[in-house]
């Protein structure tokens, strides 16, 4: 049986000691149009779809026969730019080459002592394993787990221990503290470390609720408070109080009611609130929850397992989940016996590794998710990553379709030209980066990505939601991404 690192190796040999990448022309197309439209061959093509878009900033493009690594067509290939959620595919790759595909997360419990007669003489720990998926209905198959095993009391402690991985206190935290999509990172994550805050007109006030709910559960937390204040700006503050999340909300922003998803600052509190309440409705009475740093030695008396691996790289590239991307590129340097200290040095990590086994020298990661603006990306890298990934047949299956639009922006699903990618979107960043498959059947590999840097540079942190200008600029990113697709698909068709 061949490796999935012997497979890696003997596509970057089939690119050559000077990559087909690197050494060919900048455009090589097939005659098929006359005058300046997006399907004329050659640079002129080109500069039409630059031209038509009026996109301020940076654009980038190749792309490349997706067989045989040989450069089709590019501008600026080698301009480093922010690659937003692109980034993700580098993190799959990784993690499917350094975890495998049927890894499995494990979140346990352990007792530092021994069960008799149904009590637990000693501590209760609930173990993060860096499940980046564990939900409360996953804690609530751990609580009946527990009772099937007979305890119903502890004469010790009930702890939580988050540090499989390092603690981060948002992704990025040039973010808004409420927006969702930053939250904490940690060992260990529930609900994707989000609460679910939702409000009620009450009279002249509100009635609000703070809980961990899925389909299953709907358990009221205390690890996440709100309070109404009567303001209209700024619609949130937050503060951390002595580990636990206090969060107050405008008056004037409520309305009649609503709900939102709120980021977890403080993980390993809130995973231990949950549990404890799930315990509860079980018989068995927790102490309230402490955080550890040291993981006790002792018997494990329930676990519970993520699915694998490959589904959730499929689940993390199809929904774009930032915290999904971070606890997995993190496990994945744990697991290669590196200890990163934050996001950037697990981002490191990777990229020395895409460097070696991709043959990416020009990128350079500051986190798994591309929420971080300073991470680079090249499109040549991203085009080597893309062969490669090509030719293991590892990436293919788990990206999303995408397919070209109408006049009206509407999804033509019979399009004669297929596309399976990933998207990446930041305020005044977008990207796209995956594989193109022609008119013909032709495989293609391609990689797109857009920056005004300046603009992006004006924004405030109060407007990271919603800048000025910002969705404008994205849709005229996207409507390029489309066009250049469109031409691919169609000049370079065999």
């Amino acid at each position: 049986m061949i490796s999935r690192r012997r497979l890696i190796t003997s596509a970057l040999a089939a690119l050559g000691s000077g990559p087909a990448l690197a050494n060919a022309p900048s455009s090589a197309p097939r005659p098929k149009m006359r005058g300046l439209n997006p399907l004329s061959p050659g640079r002129e093509g080109l500069e039409a779809i630059l031209k038509n878009a009026g996109l301020s900033g940076e654009v980038v493009c190749a792309v490349a026969d997706a067989d045989s690594g040989q450069l089709l067509e590019s501008v600026n290939a080698d301009a480093p730019l922010p690659p937003a959620s692109v980034a993700k595919v580098v993190t799959a790759l990784y993690a499917m080459d350094t975890l495998g595909a049927g890894y499995r997360f494990r979140t346990r419990l352990i007792a530092t002592g021994p069960v008799q007669n149904g009590v637990l003489k000693g501590d209760l720990v609930l173990v993060g394993g860096g499940d980046p998926t564990l939900s409360t209905d996953g804690l609530g198959e751990l609580a009946a787990a527990l009772k099937a095993k007979g305890i119903q009391r502890v004469t010790g402690r009930f702890l939580v221990w988050d540090s499989m991985l390092p603690f981060v206190k948002s992704i990025d935290p040039g973010q808004p503290d409420h927006l969702g999509y930053s939250p904490a990172v940690s060992g260990i994550a529930l609900n994707f470390n989000r609460v679910h805050f939702e409000w009620k007109r009450a009279g002249s006030s509100w009635a609000i609720t703070m809980d961990a709910r899925t389909e299953k559960f709907r358990p009221d937390v205390y690890s996440s408070k709100m309070a109404v204040v009567r303001r209209d700006l700024p619609v949130y503050t937050y503060d951390d109080k002595a580990g636990v999340d206090h969060w107050t909300v405008a008056s004037g922003a409520l309305g009649n009611g609503g709900a939102r998803w709120l980021p977890v600052r403080n993980p390993a509190l809130y995973a231990g609130d949950v549990f404890q309440t799930l315990a509860r409705a079980h018989g068995l009475a927790l102490p309230t929850p402490k955080q550890t740093d040291r993981l006790p030695s002792g018997e494990m008396v329930a676990q519970y397992q993520s699915d694998p691996l490959s589904a959730l790289l499929k689940a993390m590239l199809k929904y774009s989940n930032n915290l999904m991307a971070e606890m997995i590129g993190m496990t994945a340097s744990v697991q290669r016996g590196e200890r990163p200290g934050s996001l950037s040095d697990s981002g490191a990590v990777m990229s020395r590794w895409a460097a070696a086994t991709l043959g990416m020298q020009s990128s350079r990661m500051v986190d798994h998710s591309g929420l971080g603006d300073k991470s680079r990306l090249t499109a040549t890298d991203l085009l080597r990553a893309l062969v490669v990934a090509n030719r293991t047949g590892t990436l293919r299956p788990l990206l999303k379709q995408i397919y070209l639009q109408d006049a009206k922006g509407r999804p033509i699903k019979s399009h004669p030209i297929k596309v399976v990618a990933k998207t990446g979107t930041l305020n005044f960043v977008s990207g796209l980066g995956g594989f193109v498959t022609a008119e013909d059947g032709r495989e293609m590999a391609f990689a797109i990505f857009s920056a005004d840097l300046r603009a992006r540079a004006a924004i405030s942190r109060a407007q990271r939601e919603r800048p000025p200008g910002g969705r404008s600029w994205n849709r005229r990113a996207k409507r390029l991404q489309q066009a250049l697709l469109e031409r691919w698909g169609q000049i370079y068709a065999s």
